[in-house]
C-alpha cells in the first residue's frame, strides 16, 4: 500500500510501510487508472536490483480514508499470502460429494463425542470421546480425515503443500484447504457423519498409555461445544448450561480428571508451560477493533491441549517405533551462550540458573510465577530457546520434555498433520512400507518438512503484524488521553508500558521525562536518573498519556504525566 506520484512522464508508488525504502516503478500500462495522489494497493512485478529500482502495478485504488481492512490486505500482498485458490484445485473440490463408506472404518457414531473449539471457529479438526475403564479411562481422539478427500499430488494438495498452514487474522482466514473442505466436508459439524483418523488410548489412573491404537473412523458428533461453555460447565458450574447439556456433563467431568492427571505427569518430566498472555483483537461490523483484550486460556484449552499432546506423542512413538520416514516436531536444546546472555538481567531479580535442562528452566517458571516481571522473564526464556520446526530427523522437543513429538491432531489448517495421516494409514496392518514407497516418501519429506517450518514463520509474523496495526488502529482516536499503566520492559531508550484499560503497550522514550537524565543501569534492569536518583523498573505502576499515534510507523509513543 503506497501512494502514487507522477514525477514527469514517471510513475512510481511511495510506500507506506517504511522498510521498504524506495519507491515502485509503475509503467503506464500497469497504472490501473491511478492518479497522482492515490492511495493504492501495489503488486511487486520485479525486486530492486543494483542497477535497477523494483517495478510493480497497481491492483487496487483505495479510499482516502484508509481503514484496518485496507491495513490487512496491504500486508497480505507484503507477505504474497494467496487468498485465492488455483481454478484446478477449485474443480477438484467441486467434484467431491460427501458420501462415506464404512468399508475398513471403524463405526464409532454410538461413542458419546463433542468437539470443543472458539466461538468464531468453523473448522472443526478434532472431536473427543472419553470414559471410564476399570483400570482408568478409554480417550478417543478423532482427527478429520482430510487425506479421504485430498489424496497425493492433486491439485489441492500441491496447493496446500505450498501454502504449508492456515493463517488467522481477527475477523477472517486465509485457509489452507478450498472452504468447502476446511469448513464444511471435512469439519466435524455437530450431527453430522464425517470421515475420521482415531486416536484410541487407554490410560491407567497414573496419567500412563498401557493400550494404544489407530484406525480410519466415522463419527457423529452430538455437540459443536466452546471453550467458554465447558468452563461455564466445570468451573462456575453454571445452572443453566449444565441443564442445557445435563447429558454431557460426566463426559466433562472425566476429561477433567484426565487433564490433570496426564497435565501433572508432564511437568513432572519437565515439560514447560510459559503461558503468556496472547491479545485478541474485537471487530465491530465495519471491521474496525472496537477493543484489544487477553485472550482467555481456561480449564477447557487445557483439556484440549492435554490430549492434543499425547495423540501426537502416540503417533509420533508408533511411526518411529516402526522406523517409518516420518515428519517430526522437534525443539532442540537451547544454546548455552543466549542463556548466557540472560544470566545477568535474571540475576537482577535475583534469581539464578546453573543448568540448562528442561527441569532447570521448569524451576525458574515456577519462582517467577505470580510476580510482576513474571510476562518479561517468561518472554525472555522463550526467546533463548530454539524455535521449535518440523524435521525427519527426530531429536525430541524440548519443551514438551518429549522424547517424540509429531502435529497429527490439525490436518485441516497444517500440512505436515495431513502427511502424518497418509504415513500412518500406509502403516495399518504393514511391518513396512513397499521400497517404491519408502523411497519416494524419503526424497519427499524433508522438503515439506523445511517447508512447511518456513511458511509457518510467515503466517506467524504475518498475524503478528496484523495485531501489531490493530492496536494502533484501536488508540488514534485516543491522542491526549491519560491511563494508568504498568512497565513491562525497560531498555536504554526508555519504557514499554502496559495501559490497565487495553491490551495494548506504547513506549516512553527517554526525552518525553524531562525531569532528569535517565541511563539504563543493566545490573539493577532499571532505568536510573541521574540527578534525582528516581527509579523505574519492571512493574512500576506510572500514569501515562497518549502523546502520538503513528499508523504507518505502527507506534503508540506516550508521554509521562
Amino acid at each position: 500500500m503506497g501512494t502514487f506520484q507522477r514525477e514527469g512522464n514517471i510513475f512510481y508508488v511511495k510506500p507506506k510501510n517504511r522498510k521498504i525504502p524506495f519507491g515502485i516503478v509503475i509503467s503506464p500500462g500497469n497504472r490501473y487508472g491511478a492518479r497522482d495522489g492515490d492511495i493504492v494497493l501495489v503488486e511487486f512485478i520485479s525486486y530492486p536490483t543494483a542497477i535497477k529500482p523494483p517495478e510493480g502495478k497497481v491492483l487496487k485504488i483505495l479510499p482516502d480514508v484508509v481503514e484496518p481492512v485496507h491495513e490487512i490486505d496491504m500486508i497480505i500482498e507484503e507477505r504474497a499470502l494467496s487468498r485465492k485458490f488455483p481454478s484446478q484445485a477449485l474443480s477438484e473440490v467441486r467434484e467431491l460429494g460427501g458420501e462415506i463408506s464404512l468399508h475398513k472404518r471403524a463405526d464409532c457414531r454410538k461413542l458419546l463425542t463433542v468437539t470443543i473449539d472458539g466461538e468464531t471457529a468453523r473448522d472443526f479438526d478434532d472431536a473427543i470421546s472419553i470414559s471410564r475403564t476399570p483400570d482408568g479411562y478409554a480417550l478417543h481422539v478423532h482427527i478429520a480425515d482430510v487425506g479421504h478427500y485430498v489424496p497425493w499430488d492433486s491439485a489441492v494438495d500441491i496447493e496446500a503443500r505450498r501454502r504449508g498452514t492456515s493463517v488467522y487474522f481477527p475477523g477472517s482466514v486465509i485457509p489452507m484447504l478450498p472452504e468447502k473442505l476446511s469448513n464444511d466436508l471435512c469439519s466435524l459439524v455437530p450431527r453430522q457423519d464425517r470421515p475420521t483418523f482415531t486416536v484410541e488410548m487407554h490410560i491407567d489412573r497414573k496419567g500412563h498409555i498401557v493400550k494404544k491404537d489407530f484406525y480410519p473412523s466415522v463419527i457423529n458428533s452430538n455437540e459443536r461445544m466452546t471453550y467458554t461453555a465447558v468452563k461455564n460447565i466445570l468451573v462456575d458450574k453454571d445452572p443453566a448450561e449444565r441443564s442445557r447439556y445435563g447429558y454431557l456433563i460426566e463426559s466433562f467431568e472425566t476429561m477433567e480428571e484426565l487433564c490433570g492427571i496426564l497435565r501433572e505427569q508432564r511437568i513432572k518430566r519437565g515439560s514447560l508451560d510459559f503461558d503468556l498472555p496472547e491479545p485478541e483483537v474485537l471487530l465491530d461490523i465495519q471491521g474496525r477493533p472496537e477493543a484489544i483484550v487477553r485472550a482467555e486460556r481456561n480449564l477447557a484449552h487445557m483439556i484440549i491441549e492435554e490430549f492434543m499432546i499425547s495423540a501426537n506423542e502416540a503417533v509420533a512413538s508408533h511411526l518411529e517405533g516402526l522406523e517409518l520416514p516420518s515428519i517430526y516436531r522437534i525443539h532442540e536444546k537451547p544454546d548455552p551462550a543466549k542463556l548466557e546472555e540472560l544470566k545477568p538481567v535474571f540475576k537482577s531479580f535475583d534469581l539464578h540458573f546453573k543448568k540448562t535442562d528442561a527441569a532447570a528452566f521448569q524451576t525458574l517458571l515456577k519462582k517467577i510465577k505470580g510476580s510482576v516481571e513474571e510476562s518479561l522473564l517468561n518472554i525472555l526464556l522463550l526467546r533463548s530457546l530454539k524455535q521449535a520446526k518440523y524435521s525427519t530427523e527426530n531429536t525430541g522437543h524440548f519443551g514438551l520434555a518429549s522424547e517424540s513429538y509429531t502435529h497429527f491432531t490439525s490436518p485441516i489448517r497444517r500440512y505436515p498433520d495431513l502427511v502424518v495421516h497418509r504415513i500412518l494409514r500406509d502403516a495399518l496392518g504393514r511391518k513396512k512400507l513397499p521400497k517404491g514407497r519408502r523411497e519416494y516418501l524419503e526424497r519427499l519429506l524433508p522438503e515439506i518438512a523445511a517447508n512447511s517450518s518456513k511458511t509457518e514463520r510467515a503466517a506467524d509474523d504475518a498475524e503478528r503484524e496484523i495485531v501489531s496495526a490493530m492496536r494502533v488502529w484501536f488508540m488514534k482516536d485516543k491522542v491526549g488521553d491519560e491511563y494508568a499503566g504498568t512497565v513491562s520492559n525497560i531498555s536504554s531508550q526508555g519504557l514499554r508500558v502496559q495501559l490497565k484499560d487495553f491490551f495494548v503497550e506504547g513506549f516512553l522514550h527517554v526525552s518525553s521525562m524531562p525531569d532528569d537524565y535517565y541511563r539504563f543501569d543493566e545490573q539493577s534492569y532499571r532505568l536510573v536518573g541521574r540527578r534525582k536518583k528516581k527509579t523505574f523498573s519492571i512493574g512500576k505502576e506510572v500514569t501515562v498519556r497518549i502523546e502520538r499515534v503513528d499508523i504507518e510507523a505502527r507506534e503508540i509513543s506516550l508521554g509521562l504525566v
